[in-house]
């Protein structure tokens, strides 16, 4: 491959959980929270520098390898319910009229995730490449990177010239994602005619199961540079797990491979299709309800946390963030030393502000998402620590990223049977980061449980200082066990869950 290549890049990001109350509008895609906000031409390439981020990754190599970059926009919006109408267009329509603005480009990449469900259609990266097809033609090769939760569709498959995909669980592997893309588009432009085929697995499974920290998820991926290096003809396979809580046709996991020889690749996917399918029993999903889980907790009295997962109420997979069936659940039953972090309530966050440290506050505390059955938790608190929700992330996973969470405060709740304090913010995101907590002065390593609304990307920060961690089925719009979900599009035939009943 010549060095010299003009490679326009860009990216739209959003992860749809269609069972969840909220909308994605353009205003969440504009603006910062846990990412940057909404970033057009060539400030992307200093708002991304050293983000662990998948565009950063690409953009990195393709510059070390002395390529042009033609900078596009990026933007993304914490997880929700359905993108509108109104935000995709807004959106895609200026991506494809800086799109048409570029001269002689040679090739396109594209930072998507892969699980994006507009309100007037199901497959919004889907769309989103057809356009981009319509402008650049067919030999322009368009090369894309997409979250380990992509529901990987025909015409993703069909308008990109190759996909790559995210490997771990947390996410530590975003950059080298993006960096693993542009080796892909170096092969392509080098001449390699490239072969792509998917197949989908033929049973969903929660988000619950699919860490990469563990079995059997550690296999299977740790598999697959193996069989890349023993198959010639082979250039890429992959597994994406899928994001369970989109009620598509295309909803699910998938294995997806690339490769000079159609008949290797076809070959190489059969063997890691037969791995993922012989692996269905190992799929685990350990979940405790909050009286089962926090009494738990109590009871291993040790030096380290004990973590709570509130696993559904898990913002990052479109939760609301403001639900209060585990906090309910440590002050009933009379936990010490437990901070809950992050409980969405700008209200009680502003309140908290007005009234400063040391202040008294009667509260009606989260509950008013309208998540259907949660009530707000009403009761005494007294305003501990405030903050304004700037700060860097410093876990492996968002290192570097600067969050803008608006004021946040930690409150203590007032109880005499309990010790148990909650940190409250203004924006709705998924608490991964032992930064959030010390933001409110609070040490995390000296706590006794640490509750947190995530599910599994905290672990990465989390884990290494906790005693457990248990996962909690809390309410919350981020459903655990998918046999309770109302799906009406999923094709037929699907398995629910590993080992489960077919839809």
């Amino acid at each position: 491959m010549s060095t010299g290549c003009t490679i326009a890049v860009g990216g739209f990001q959003h992860e749809t959980n269609t069972f969840a109350p909220h909308k994605a509008t353009f205003d969440g895609f504009d603006r910062a929270d846990s990412w940057p906000a909404l970033t057009r031409g060539e400030a992307l390439f200093s708002v991304m520098d050293g983000l662990n981020i998948p565009i950063s990754g690409f953009i990195d190599t393709a510059k070390l390898n002395g390529h042009r970059l033609y900078p596009l926009l990026w933007c993304s919006a914490e997880p929700s319910s359905f993108v509108t109408s109104d935000a995709y267009e807004r959106v895609v329509n200026e991506f494809c009229d800086s799109l048409k603005a570029a001269e002689h480009l040679d090739a396109v990449y594209l930072d998507l995730h892969g699980a994006m469900v507009v309100e007037h259609f199901e497959d919004g990266e889907g769309e989103m490449l057809r356009r981009v097809r319509e402008i650049v033609g067919d030999q322009i090769p368009v090369i894309v990177s997409l979250d380990l939760h992509a529901n990987i569709t025909e015409a993703m498959i069909g308008h990109a010239s190759a996909i790559t995909i995210f490997r771990t669980y947390p996410h530590l592997d975003m950059a080298a994602t993006g960096a693993r893309a542009y080796a892909l588009l170096e092969k392509i432009l080098g001449g390699d005619n490239m072969n792509g085929r998917m197949r989908k697995i033929p049973f969903l499974f929660p988000l619950t199961s699919q860490c990469t920290d563990f079995e059997p998820c550690r296999s299977i991926y740790d598999s697959l540079e193996a069989i890349v290096a023993e198959t010639p003809g082979l250039t890429s396979i992959d597994f994406a797990c899928g994001f369970p809580p989109a009620d598509i046709a295309e909803c699910g996991a998938s294995v997806v491979g690339y490769g000079t020889d159609r008949t290797v690749v076809e070959s190489a996917l059969d063997k890691l299709y037969r791995q993922v399918l012989d692996a269905e029993p190992e799929f685990k999903n350990e979940l405790l309800d909050p009286d089962e889980a926090v009494l738990e907790a109590m009871q291993l009295n040790s030096k380290k946390p004990v973590v709570l997962a509130d696993a559904q109420d898990n913002p990052g997979a479109g939760g609301t963030s403001d639900t209060t069936g585990l906090l309910e659940a440590l002050v009933n039953n009379g936990a010490r030393g437990a901070v809950l972090a992050i409980l969405y309530d700008p209200e009680v966050a502003e309140q908290a502000h007005r009234a400063g440290v040391g202040a008294t506050l009667d509260a009606r505390l989260g509950g008013k998402s309208g998540f259907e059955g949660v009530e707000p938790f009403q009761g005494q608190f007294r305003v501990e620590g405030l903050g304004d929700g700037r700060f860097v992330y410093t876990g492996a996973m968002k290192l570097n990223s600067r969050a803008e969470l608006g004021p946040m405060t930690l409150l203590r709740v007032i109880a005499d049977d309990a010790d148990v304090r909650v940190i409250v913010g203004s924006v709705r995101v998924q608490c991964l980061d032992l930064a959030i907590i010390r933001h409110l002065g609070i040490e995390p390593t000296e706590q006794k449980i640490l509750a947190v609304k995530s599910t599994v990307h905290f672990r990465a920060d989390f884990d290494p200082i906790a005693e457990r961690t248990l996962v909690v089925v809390a309410p919350g719009a981020h459903p655990c066990r998918l046999v309770d979900l109302a799906y009406r599009n999923l094709r037929v035939g699907v398995r629910l869950e590993p080992m489960g009943p077919e839809h």
